[in-house]
């Protein structure tokens, strides 16, 4: 869903477009059919050109056990003011086999073939391009 922006950063209804990161943290995610997915857990940012790379969605299990996280390129979300969250064009299936990490574990947003994997998962461009 777009919006049209003024040159003040603000949409055509007088809102800002802008949010500090960890308002965004903790935000749902639904697919294309209004179903919650998870939320975002954190944001990831190209500390050298400043531009958000991920937003690291939590999805699945439940009361946290077998929990996964999801580092979606940014560029697959899109925010839905309805909603009062982030929208993507994603079912629980293709999420159930996209690259994730446990709690435990780690994932090594440096490596750019990891990295590569991740946006051709999701057929989107990188964000380095």
């Amino acid at each position: 869903m777009q919006t049209e922006m003024s040159t003040t950063g603000r949409t055509a209804s007088g809102h800002t477009s802008l949010i500090a990161a960890d308002r965004v943290e903790g935000t749902s995610v639904y697919n294309r059919a209004g179903e919650s997915l998870g939320s975002i857990d954190e944001i990831m940012i190209d500390k050298l050109s400043g531009k958000v790379a991920y937003a690291v969605m939590s999805f699945g299990g439940f009361l946290g056990m077998g929990e996964r996280h999801h580092p979606l390129p940014w560029g697959v979300l899109k925010y839905d003011t309805e909603l009062g969250g982030y929208v993507v064009d994603l079912d629980k299936e293709t999420l159930r086999n996209a690259p994730s990490y446990a709690k435990d574990e780690s994932f090594d947003f440096e490596q750019r073939a990891a990295a590569q994997k991740l946006h051709d998962y999701y057929r989107i461009p990188p964000y380095w391009i």
